[in-house]
């Protein structure tokens, strides 16, 4: 398989670029896989097409405020980006400005909060806090893609977290869920329907594009995840009794794929699902609209045919559909 087979144009209006403050008021593609078709409707309606006897997997990770901004003690511009918490204090980070920050270096933020740069070249910062996330809240920004233009803003700091996001640790947010709203979430529950939760925490590889041609050479990033033991019986119970598991989106199915091959319910996966690959657990997917050459579309190409994604999108452009992070949502099914 080539890179190329994953790529299609993209008008550039068509990135949503803000989300929709009625969040299950954004349209849906509903994809049968069976019969081929493809039709059109509104998120607040996705339980119309749900499996009987079907059982929700969402992603409770709760994106992090990971960019800090400040100015050093010469008066330039510097920043820090949060990328993996080594111990209590020390936290492995992007800097900027990489060449210019010194080891030793303090950078000072708002409530009292010291970065010291104490190992440039494995980007390691020490707070003179432990367990600094739970503080970022007032400081930090939320880190938008790099698609969306504008800077962090207020509305960002609610929208760009599911309204069930419990656990810090994601650098971006797991998008299919932004579509539920509370009410959904148990119009769905009172239909027959379970939701359950798992974590996988997002990691800044999910940017890092696909530059291998040959698409199996592609090393995959690696996040952290975790499931309950309860969880996973209860998947496999209605497995067992004729009920469908249904994956709110790549990074849930993503667990459920990994746990399903690997059998341990927390650890790290670098799982790559690509067209050929097969679901042993997911049943069905909802999931956003994807970047070109993206592991996650060829995940979704992997789990409804390549043909059928790529004639879906077509018809999403064609319709003017939103695209990406706040986007327009579809079902698999």
């Amino acid at each position: 398989m080539r890179l190329s087979d994953f790529d299609y144009d993209l008008p550039e209006n068509l990135i949503a670029q803000h989300p929709l403050h009625r969040r299950d008021q954004a349209r849906l593609m509903v994809i049968d896989r069976s019969a081929q078709t493809i039709r059109h409707d509104i998120f607040s309606n996705v339980d119309k097409y749900l499996p009987k006897n079907s059982i929700l997997i969402v992603n409770d990770s709760r994106v992090i405020p990971a960019r800090l901004l400040t100015k050093r003690k010469t008066g330039g511009e510097a920043e820090i980006f949060l990328l993996h918490q080594v111990d209590k204090w020390t936290y492995e980070v992007l800097m900027r400005p990489t060449r210019r920050l010194k080891e030793g270096e303090e950078l000072v933020f708002k409530d009292g909060i010291i970065a010291t740069v104490v190992d440039k070249e494995n980007r390691l910062v020490k707070f003179n806090f432990p367990d600094i996330v739970s503080r970022l809240e007032k400081i930090g920004h939320i880190p938008l893609p790099p698609y969306i233009s504008h800077e962090d803003k207020a509305e960002d700091h609610k929208y760009y977290q599911t309204v069930y996001a419990k656990h810090n640790g994601s650098l971006a947010a797991p998008t299919a869920g932004l579509h539920f709203t509370d009410r959904l979430l148990n119009k769905i529950k009172k239909q027959g329907h379970k939701v359950e939760q798992v974590t996988l925490h997002v990691g800044y590889g999910t940017f890092k594009p696909v530059e291998e041609q040959d698409i199996i050479k592609h090393k995959m990033h690696t996040e952290e995840y975790s499931i309950s033991s309860e969880v996973w019986k209860s998947v496999k119970g209605r497995k067992c009794n004729g009920g469908k598991t249904i994956a709110v989106g790549t990074t849930s199915c993503r667990v459920l794929e990994s746990v399903a091959r690997c059998g341990k319910l927390v650890g790290s996966t670098d799982i790559f699902l690509y067209p050929g690959c097969e679901f042993k657990i997911t049943d069905g997917l909802i999931t956003n609209f994807h970047l070109p050459k993206s592991t996650l579309l060829m995940l979704v190409c992997a789990f409804a045919g390549t043909d059928l994604i790529h004639k879906a999108y077509k018809e999403a452009i064609k319709e003017k559909y939103r695209f990406f992070s706040y986007g327009d949502g579809m079902i698999i099914i």
